[in-house]
């Protein structure tokens, strides 16, 4: 018999007896003092947490991959579920519980709980988005501008793409600062293996905390994976540190919780899952937000989560659900991935609710006009086949398109601070640039002298001093030597 079993018997003085089991869920007959959401000890030494409670009869969900059997003894703890939150966790992997993924790596053991479930912070606790939340996507921080606090679904078909955007703006946040909470929701163990070395390898790993559970876990330590994660976030933000969590992905935690709710034997609704599915996501999603601190200004809470679709249906359950929650969604389209677009958003499929509101006056110019110019330019690729008739002005605007697209395709590696983005940009619809060959070596050159010091006060200077396209675009033509100089690294 278990020894924590034991001392928690002794504690309580309550016991009860597992009658039926639908493993992972269990029913109880005993524990008359239970409450809902409180965790529970078999003398087999597995833990469960409390689900329901309904007429004297005890349903629980057990973590184990193993099930329990029909009357094994199980008593209270008196504790809710609640995971360890510190700064020890950054850089580590862990479950749900606050265990460590990988037991030969040294993990200091936060002495600080929080519970799992919180109650979202009320309208009067939270302030208006103002700053944006730079992903170093240039398609995403140009066009589809996020803000710090904003929930942005990001949704699309398997393998679009989706990851690797994730992986960029992972990146940028954390170069910013920020600490990056990655929820990875029964993933392959060699997907989370993968994600841990390519933060090791960009040296970031000091400001990532991975929350991850394997497809082989049980489907109640699944069930349970976004919601360490909020805890986690909770406690840095109550610290007026900023965060990013990143679930990935919901429509497999919500599989999960289909399985869960059929086994407790619930009435199953639309597509079998359970007719509170969309409050379990939005109390969730609704955790993350801009808030008022407590000691004066604010702090964030950004979070985006994942969908994945079958063939571009958007009018999914799940999908239709969490768009409803979210601030917008960022749509990663099948057909534009195989043209070879990278990241391949579909722009005129996405949204973004408040993002355009943290925009400056300049920034707020150059999105309208690039909209504007990419619609345009999807109307004269209709007319492309035409050729020789084609006039000199839709040959131009032709080309310009081409390398306005060319300077949007980019690799999930890269990361195109905001200076360098709007620079080049300029560059292009001003004819600046030439060709694709040039475009390249003026992009990389300029993100080179970003991360220099000096040359980066010169960068920022040429985008701050003007408000209006016009007299940014006329900034960018008086300094397009030097911008071409410090380019070549000359």
């Amino acid at each position: 018999m278990d020894s924590q079993f034991n001392q928690n018997l002794q504690k309580t003085g309550e016991y009860g007896v597992v009658y039926q089991v639908s493993h992972p869920v269990v029913f109880i007959d005993g524990l008359p003092k239970v409450k809902a959401h409180e965790v529970i000890i078999f003398e087999s030494g597995q833990k469960g947490e409390v689900s329901s409670i309904n007429k004297g009869k005890v349903e629980a969900r057990i973590f184990s991959y193993e099930p329990v059997k029909v009357g094994t003894k199980v008593t209270r703890t008196n504790r809710t579920l609640s995971v360890p939150v510190g700064k020890e966790l950054l850089g580590q992997a862990i479950n749900p519980l606050g265990e460590p993924l990988d037991i030969n790596k040294t993990f200091v053991h936060p002495r600080e709980y929080r519970p799992l479930e919180s109650s979202p912070i009320g309208i009067s606790g939270r302030a208006k988005i103002t700053k944006q939340l730079l992903t170093g996507v240039t398609f995403i921080d140009i066009l589809l501008p996020l803000g710090q606090g904003q929930r942005e679904l990001i949704i699309g078909d398997r393998k679009t793409g989706k990851t690797s955007v994730i992986m960029t703006a992972i990146k940028k946040q954390a170069y910013e600062g920020v600490i990056c909470i990655y929820v990875a929701i029964a993933k392959k163990k060699s997907d989370i293996k993968k994600m841990q070395e390519f933060f090791i390898q960009e040296k970031i790993n000091d400001k990532i905390i991975i929350v991850a559970t394997s497809s082989y876990d049980s489907p109640s330590l699944i069930y349970q994976t976004p919601y360490t994660a909020m805890a986690i976030a909770e406690y840095f933000r109550d610290l007026k540190i900023d965060t990013l969590v990143i679930l990935d992905d919901l429509s497999t935690h919500a599989k999960f919780y289909r399985e869960l709710s059929l086994l407790s034997r619930r009435f199953p609704g639309r597509d079998s899952y359970p007719g509170d599915i969309f409050f379990v996501h939005s109390s969730l999603l609704e955790r993350a937000g801009n808030f008022k601190h407590p000691t004066g200004g604010e702090v964030s809470i950004s979070c985006l989560p994942v969908v994945e679709i079958v063939e571009g249906d958007f009018t999914g359950y799940i999908s239709t659900n969490v768009m409803g929650i979210t601030d917008g969604h960022v749509y990663l389209d099948s057909n534009i991935y195989y043209q070879g677009l990278r990241p391949a958003i579909n722009l005129p499929l996405s949204v973004t609710r408040v993002g355009r509101q943290t925009l400056d006056t300049l920034s707020r110019e150059i999105n309208s006009y690039l909209v504007a110019f990419l619609t345009s330019y999807e109307k004269l690729q209709n007319l492309s086949h035409f050729g020789q008739e084609l006039t000199d002005d839709v040959k131009k605007n032709l080309h310009l398109g081409e390398l306005v697209y060319a300077f949007l395709n980019q690799p999930y590696q890269l990361t195109v601070p905001k200076p360098v983005q709007m620079i080049i940009l300029s560059m292009l619809l001003q004819n600046l640039v030439l060709n694709k060959q040039e475009l390249e070596v003026i992009k990389n050159g300029l993100i080179n002298a970003y991360y220099d010091r000096g040359k980066q006060k010169i960068l920022y200077e040429i985008v701050d001093d003007t408000k209006t396209i016009e007299a940014f675009n006329a900034n960018v033509l008086k300094n397009r030597d030097h911008l071409i100089a410090l380019a070549k690294g000359t």
